[in-house]
Protein backbone atom coordinates (compact mmCIF):
# COMPACT_ATOMS: atom_id res chain seq x y z
CA UNK A 1 0.00 0.00 0.00
CA UNK A 2 1.30 3.43 -0.92
CA UNK A 3 2.19 5.68 1.99
CA UNK A 4 -0.07 8.71 2.27
CA UNK A 5 1.81 12.03 2.35
CA UNK A 6 2.38 13.74 5.68
CA UNK A 7 2.65 17.52 5.47
CA UNK A 8 3.88 19.89 8.16
CA UNK A 9 2.31 23.35 7.87
CA UNK A 10 3.69 26.46 9.60
CA UNK A 11 1.96 29.85 9.90
CA UNK A 12 3.36 33.12 11.34
CA UNK A 13 2.08 35.89 9.05
CA UNK A 14 0.69 38.11 11.82
CA UNK A 15 -0.04 37.39 15.49
CA UNK A 16 -0.73 33.64 15.54
CA UNK A 17 2.08 31.12 15.81
CA UNK A 18 0.70 27.89 14.36
CA UNK A 19 1.73 24.43 13.20
CA UNK A 20 -0.24 21.50 11.84
CA UNK A 21 0.24 18.01 10.46
CA UNK A 22 -2.20 16.73 7.85
CA UNK A 23 -2.44 13.65 5.66
CA UNK A 24 -5.23 12.08 3.59
CA UNK A 25 -7.32 8.92 3.61
CA UNK A 26 -7.62 6.29 0.90
CA UNK A 27 -10.23 8.41 -0.92
CA UNK A 28 -7.84 11.36 -1.06
CA UNK A 29 -9.72 13.42 1.53
CA UNK A 30 -7.53 15.38 3.95
CA UNK A 31 -7.22 14.39 7.59
CA UNK A 32 -6.02 16.89 10.20
CA UNK A 33 -3.79 15.00 12.63
CA UNK A 34 -2.91 18.07 14.68
CA UNK A 35 -3.54 21.80 14.56
CA UNK A 36 -1.88 24.00 17.19
CA UNK A 37 -2.53 27.76 17.29
CA UNK A 38 -0.95 30.09 19.84
CA UNK A 39 -2.52 33.55 19.94
CA UNK A 40 -0.76 36.72 21.07
CA UNK A 41 -3.80 38.63 22.36
CA UNK A 42 -2.23 39.32 25.75
CA UNK A 43 0.96 40.63 24.11
CA UNK A 44 -0.84 43.27 22.03
CA UNK A 45 -3.93 44.07 24.11
CA UNK A 46 -2.52 47.11 25.88
CA UNK A 47 -1.44 48.63 22.55
CA UNK A 48 -4.87 48.24 20.95
CA UNK A 49 -3.45 46.41 17.91
CA UNK A 50 -0.63 44.20 16.67
CA UNK A 51 2.90 45.57 17.23
CA UNK A 52 5.07 43.89 14.54
CA UNK A 53 8.31 43.76 16.57
CA UNK A 54 6.56 42.23 19.59
CA UNK A 55 4.72 39.76 17.36
CA UNK A 56 7.98 38.62 15.74
CA UNK A 57 9.65 38.21 19.14
CA UNK A 58 6.73 36.12 20.35
CA UNK A 59 6.95 33.91 17.24
CA UNK A 60 10.66 33.36 17.89
CA UNK A 61 9.97 32.39 21.49
CA UNK A 62 7.17 29.93 20.66
CA UNK A 63 7.71 28.42 17.24
CA UNK A 64 10.01 25.57 18.25
CA UNK A 65 7.60 24.45 20.96
CA UNK A 66 4.51 24.88 18.74
CA UNK A 67 5.99 22.71 15.96
CA UNK A 68 7.10 20.07 18.47
CA UNK A 69 3.60 20.06 19.99
CA UNK A 70 2.00 19.62 16.56
CA UNK A 71 4.28 16.66 15.84
CA UNK A 72 3.61 15.07 19.24
CA UNK A 73 -0.17 15.49 18.95
CA UNK A 74 -0.21 14.01 15.44
CA UNK A 75 1.26 10.72 16.63
CA UNK A 76 3.88 10.68 13.86
CA UNK A 77 7.64 11.06 14.00
CA UNK A 78 9.30 14.08 12.45
CA UNK A 79 11.32 11.78 10.17
CA UNK A 80 8.06 10.56 8.59
CA UNK A 81 7.09 14.03 7.30
CA UNK A 82 7.16 14.20 3.49
CA UNK A 83 7.22 17.99 3.01
CA UNK A 84 7.21 21.27 4.92
CA UNK A 85 4.86 24.10 3.91
CA UNK A 86 5.35 27.58 5.39
CA UNK A 87 3.49 30.83 4.86
CA UNK A 88 5.68 33.13 2.75
CA UNK A 89 3.22 36.02 2.45
CA UNK A 90 1.34 38.24 2.53
CA UNK A 91 1.75 39.59 6.05
CA UNK A 92 4.14 41.41 8.36
CA UNK A 93 7.62 40.70 7.02
CA UNK A 94 9.24 40.41 10.46
CA UNK A 95 6.61 37.81 11.38
CA UNK A 96 6.64 35.95 8.07
CA UNK A 97 10.41 35.58 8.26
CA UNK A 98 10.21 33.59 11.50
CA UNK A 99 7.94 30.79 10.24
CA UNK A 100 9.46 30.83 6.78
CA UNK A 101 13.01 30.44 8.10
CA UNK A 102 11.98 27.75 10.58
CA UNK A 103 10.18 25.77 7.87
CA UNK A 104 13.17 25.97 5.55
CA UNK A 105 15.46 24.76 8.36
CA UNK A 106 13.21 21.77 9.07
CA UNK A 107 12.98 20.87 5.37
CA UNK A 108 16.76 21.15 4.98
CA UNK A 109 17.50 19.07 8.08
CA UNK A 110 15.11 16.32 6.92
CA UNK A 111 16.16 16.63 3.27
CA UNK A 112 12.48 16.96 2.32
CA UNK A 113 10.72 19.27 -0.18
CA UNK A 114 9.86 22.81 0.89
CA UNK A 115 6.67 24.58 -0.21
CA UNK A 116 6.17 28.36 0.13
CA UNK A 117 2.46 29.05 0.64
CA UNK A 118 0.40 32.15 -0.05
CA UNK A 119 -1.56 32.76 3.16
CA UNK A 120 -4.63 33.82 1.13
CA UNK A 121 -4.55 30.57 -0.83
CA UNK A 122 -4.64 28.83 2.54
CA UNK A 123 -7.94 30.55 3.30
CA UNK A 124 -9.21 29.75 -0.20
CA UNK A 125 -8.56 26.03 0.27
CA UNK A 126 -9.49 25.81 3.96
CA UNK A 127 -12.99 24.39 3.32
CA UNK A 128 -11.31 21.39 1.65
CA UNK A 129 -10.34 20.30 5.17
CA UNK A 130 -13.93 19.39 5.99
CA UNK A 131 -15.92 19.23 2.75
CA UNK A 132 -15.87 18.08 -0.85
CA UNK A 133 -14.92 21.06 -2.98
CA UNK A 134 -14.34 21.01 -6.71
CA UNK A 135 -12.90 23.73 -8.94
CA UNK A 136 -14.00 26.23 -10.11
CA UNK A 137 -15.75 28.20 -7.36
CA UNK A 138 -16.41 31.74 -6.22
CA UNK A 139 -14.44 32.77 -3.14
CA UNK A 140 -15.12 35.57 -0.65
CA UNK A 141 -12.20 36.28 1.67
CA UNK A 142 -13.21 38.42 4.65
CA UNK A 143 -10.51 38.86 7.26
CA UNK A 144 -8.63 41.44 9.29
CA UNK A 145 -6.40 42.40 6.40
CA UNK A 146 -8.32 41.35 3.28
CA UNK A 147 -11.74 41.68 1.65
CA UNK A 148 -11.92 40.17 -1.84
CA UNK A 149 -14.17 38.30 -4.24
CA UNK A 150 -12.12 35.89 -6.36
CA UNK A 151 -12.87 33.37 -9.06
CA UNK A 152 -10.93 30.19 -8.22
CA UNK A 153 -10.31 28.31 -11.46
CA UNK A 154 -7.83 25.79 -10.09
CA UNK A 155 -4.96 25.52 -7.65
CA UNK A 156 -2.94 28.75 -8.02
CA UNK A 157 -5.33 30.07 -10.69
CA UNK A 158 -7.24 33.11 -9.41
CA UNK A 159 -9.07 36.04 -10.96
CA UNK A 160 -10.01 38.92 -8.70
CA UNK A 161 -13.56 40.17 -9.25
CA UNK A 162 -13.66 42.73 -6.46
CA UNK A 163 -11.64 44.04 -3.52
CA UNK A 164 -11.70 46.73 -0.86
CA UNK A 165 -10.36 50.09 -2.01
CA UNK A 166 -9.45 51.05 1.57
CA UNK A 167 -10.07 49.21 4.84
CA UNK A 168 -10.57 45.46 5.08
CA UNK A 169 -13.83 44.34 6.66
CA UNK A 170 -12.10 42.85 9.72
CA UNK A 171 -10.19 46.10 10.17
CA UNK A 172 -13.51 47.99 10.12
CA UNK A 173 -14.86 45.66 12.82
CA UNK A 174 -11.75 46.09 14.99
CA UNK A 175 -11.64 49.88 14.60
CA UNK A 176 -15.34 50.20 15.38
CA UNK A 177 -14.85 48.08 18.48
CA UNK A 178 -11.94 50.26 19.57
CA UNK A 179 -14.09 53.41 19.14
CA UNK A 180 -16.72 51.74 21.31
CA UNK A 181 -14.12 51.14 24.03
CA UNK A 182 -13.76 47.38 23.50
CA UNK A 183 -10.31 45.86 24.14
CA UNK A 184 -8.31 44.37 21.25
CA UNK A 185 -9.22 42.15 19.47
CA UNK A 186 -12.64 43.75 19.56
CA UNK A 187 -14.12 42.67 16.23
CA UNK A 188 -15.72 39.45 17.51
CA UNK A 189 -17.26 41.39 20.43
CA UNK A 190 -19.29 43.54 18.02
CA UNK A 191 -21.50 40.54 17.32
CA UNK A 192 -22.15 40.08 21.04
CA UNK A 193 -22.99 43.76 21.64
CA UNK A 194 -25.18 43.86 18.52
CA UNK A 195 -27.56 41.31 20.07
CA UNK A 196 -28.45 43.88 22.74
CA UNK A 197 -29.01 46.77 20.32
CA UNK A 198 -31.45 48.17 17.78
CA UNK A 199 -30.00 47.60 14.28
CA UNK A 200 -32.18 50.38 12.85
CA UNK A 201 -31.20 53.09 15.34
CA UNK A 202 -28.44 54.63 13.20
CA UNK A 203 -28.57 55.15 9.44
CA UNK A 204 -24.93 54.59 8.46
CA UNK A 205 -23.33 55.15 5.03
CA UNK A 206 -22.75 52.32 2.56
CA UNK A 207 -19.77 53.56 0.50
CA UNK A 208 -19.77 52.72 -3.25
CA UNK A 209 -22.87 50.56 -2.75
CA UNK A 210 -24.24 51.56 -6.17
CA UNK A 211 -21.00 51.62 -8.16
CA UNK A 212 -17.69 49.82 -8.53
CA UNK A 213 -19.12 46.37 -9.29
CA UNK A 214 -18.34 44.09 -6.35
CA UNK A 215 -15.53 46.28 -5.04
CA UNK A 216 -15.91 47.31 -1.40
CA UNK A 217 -15.20 50.36 0.74
CA UNK A 218 -15.42 50.72 4.51
CA UNK A 219 -13.40 53.87 5.32
CA UNK A 220 -16.41 56.20 5.10
CA UNK A 221 -18.42 53.91 7.36
CA UNK A 222 -15.61 53.98 9.92
CA UNK A 223 -15.53 57.81 9.79
CA UNK A 224 -19.29 57.96 10.45
CA UNK A 225 -18.85 55.65 13.45
CA UNK A 226 -16.13 57.95 14.80
CA UNK A 227 -18.43 60.98 14.67
CA UNK A 228 -21.29 59.15 16.40
CA UNK A 229 -19.14 57.70 19.20
CA UNK A 230 -18.18 61.24 20.25
CA UNK A 231 -21.84 61.86 21.12
CA UNK A 232 -22.64 58.53 22.76
CA UNK A 233 -23.39 58.66 26.49
CA UNK A 234 -25.03 55.35 27.42
CA UNK A 235 -24.28 51.64 27.05
CA UNK A 236 -27.55 51.19 25.17
CA UNK A 237 -26.38 53.68 22.55
CA UNK A 238 -23.18 51.61 22.20
CA UNK A 239 -25.26 48.47 21.69
CA UNK A 240 -27.43 50.25 19.13
CA UNK A 241 -24.39 51.48 17.21
CA UNK A 242 -22.81 48.01 17.21
CA UNK A 243 -26.08 46.54 15.89
CA UNK A 244 -26.44 49.27 13.25
CA UNK A 245 -22.83 48.81 12.15
CA UNK A 246 -23.25 45.04 11.78
CA UNK A 247 -26.55 45.50 9.89
CA UNK A 248 -24.84 47.94 7.50
CA UNK A 249 -21.98 45.50 6.83
CA UNK A 250 -24.51 42.76 6.15
CA UNK A 251 -26.45 44.95 3.71
CA UNK A 252 -23.25 45.88 1.86
CA UNK A 253 -22.14 42.26 1.57
CA UNK A 254 -25.62 41.17 0.48
CA UNK A 255 -25.67 43.53 -2.50
CA UNK A 256 -22.01 43.08 -3.46
CA UNK A 257 -22.28 39.28 -3.25
CA UNK A 258 -25.19 39.29 -5.71
CA UNK A 259 -23.07 41.34 -8.13
CA UNK A 260 -20.15 38.92 -7.62
CA UNK A 261 -22.43 35.98 -8.53
CA UNK A 262 -23.28 37.65 -11.85
CA UNK A 263 -19.64 38.50 -12.61
CA UNK A 264 -18.51 34.96 -11.72
CA UNK A 265 -21.08 33.34 -14.00
CA UNK A 266 -20.17 35.65 -16.89
CA UNK A 267 -16.53 34.67 -16.57
CA UNK A 268 -16.70 30.97 -15.72
CA UNK A 269 -20.16 29.56 -16.63
CA UNK A 270 -19.78 26.96 -13.82
CA UNK A 271 -21.55 23.59 -13.80
CA UNK A 272 -21.67 23.74 -10.01
CA UNK A 273 -22.42 27.07 -8.35
CA UNK A 274 -20.26 26.88 -5.21
CA UNK A 275 -19.59 29.91 -3.00
CA UNK A 276 -16.72 29.59 -0.51
CA UNK A 277 -16.46 32.08 2.36
CA UNK A 278 -13.38 32.11 4.61
CA UNK A 279 -11.30 34.38 6.84
CA UNK A 280 -11.81 35.50 10.43
CA UNK A 281 -14.99 37.50 9.74
CA UNK A 282 -16.59 34.35 8.27
CA UNK A 283 -17.00 33.24 11.90
CA UNK A 284 -19.61 35.99 12.44
CA UNK A 285 -22.91 34.07 12.70
CA UNK A 286 -25.12 36.90 11.43
CA UNK A 287 -22.95 37.39 8.34
CA UNK A 288 -22.97 33.63 7.76
CA UNK A 289 -26.75 33.54 8.03
CA UNK A 290 -27.16 36.31 5.45
CA UNK A 291 -24.67 34.72 3.03
CA UNK A 292 -26.44 31.37 3.31
CA UNK A 293 -29.75 33.08 2.56
CA UNK A 294 -28.39 34.92 -0.49
CA UNK A 295 -27.04 31.59 -1.76
CA UNK A 296 -30.52 30.08 -1.44
CA UNK A 297 -31.95 33.01 -3.42
CA UNK A 298 -29.43 32.51 -6.26
CA UNK A 299 -29.12 28.70 -6.17
CA UNK A 300 -25.54 28.67 -4.90
CA UNK A 301 -24.06 26.14 -2.48
CA UNK A 302 -22.54 28.00 0.52
CA UNK A 303 -19.33 26.43 1.83
CA UNK A 304 -17.55 27.56 4.99
CA UNK A 305 -14.58 26.15 6.88
CA UNK A 306 -15.31 25.14 10.48
CA UNK A 307 -15.47 28.14 12.84
CA UNK A 308 -12.11 27.19 14.38
CA UNK A 309 -10.46 27.27 10.94
CA UNK A 310 -11.82 30.67 9.85
CA UNK A 311 -9.00 32.59 11.52
CA UNK A 312 -5.29 32.17 10.81
CA UNK A 313 -4.15 28.58 11.31
CA UNK A 314 -1.56 26.15 9.96
CA UNK A 315 -3.94 23.38 8.83
CA UNK A 316 -4.96 25.53 5.86
CA UNK A 317 -1.27 26.13 5.04
CA UNK A 318 -0.64 22.38 5.19
CA UNK A 319 -3.71 21.88 2.95
CA UNK A 320 -2.12 23.98 0.20
CA UNK A 321 1.12 22.10 0.84
CA UNK A 322 -0.66 18.76 0.36
CA UNK A 323 -2.20 19.88 -2.94
CA UNK A 324 1.15 21.16 -4.22
CA UNK A 325 3.06 18.11 -2.96
CA UNK A 326 0.87 15.81 -5.04
CA UNK A 327 1.69 17.94 -8.10
CA UNK A 328 5.38 18.12 -7.15
CA UNK A 329 5.23 21.91 -7.03
CA UNK A 330 8.16 22.61 -4.72
CA UNK A 331 10.10 25.79 -3.95
CA UNK A 332 13.76 26.55 -3.42
CA UNK A 333 15.09 27.34 0.03
CA UNK A 334 15.92 30.91 -1.01
CA UNK A 335 12.23 31.73 -1.59
CA UNK A 336 11.70 35.24 -0.15
CA UNK A 337 9.10 36.48 2.28
CA UNK A 338 6.51 38.56 0.40
CA UNK A 339 4.65 41.11 2.55
CA UNK A 340 2.47 41.88 -0.51
CA UNK A 341 1.50 38.78 -2.47
CA UNK A 342 -1.88 38.99 -4.25
CA UNK A 343 -3.56 35.81 -5.42
CA UNK A 344 -4.29 37.48 -8.75
CA UNK A 345 -0.92 39.04 -9.52
CA UNK A 346 -2.28 40.66 -12.66
CA UNK A 347 -5.02 42.59 -10.84
CA UNK A 348 -4.76 46.37 -10.60
CA UNK A 349 -3.80 47.71 -7.17
CA UNK A 350 -6.93 49.49 -5.90
CA UNK A 351 -5.95 51.30 -2.72
CA UNK A 352 -5.16 54.89 -1.80
CA UNK A 353 -6.36 58.34 -2.83
CA UNK A 354 -7.58 58.87 -6.37
CA UNK A 355 -8.86 55.33 -6.99
CA UNK A 356 -11.23 55.30 -9.95
CA UNK A 357 -13.94 52.67 -10.16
Amino acid sequence: MNKKPLILGIESSCDETAASIITENSQGNPIVLSNIVSSQVDVHKKFGGVVPELAARSHLEKIDWIVQKAIEDSGVKIEEIDAVASTAGPGLIVCLSVGLSFGKAVALSLNKPFIAVNHLEGHALSPKLNSELNYPYLFLLISGGHSQYLSVKNLSEYKRLGTTIDDAIGEAFDKTAKLLGIEFPGGPQIEILAKKGDPNKYNLPKPIINKGGCNLSFAGLKTAILKITKKIKTDQEKFDLAASFQRTIIEILYKKTKIAFVDFEKQIKPKEKNFVVAGGVAANKEIRKMLINVCKEENYQPIFPPIELCGDNAAMIAMVGLEKFKLKQFDKLDHPAKPRWPLDEGAIFLKGAGVKL
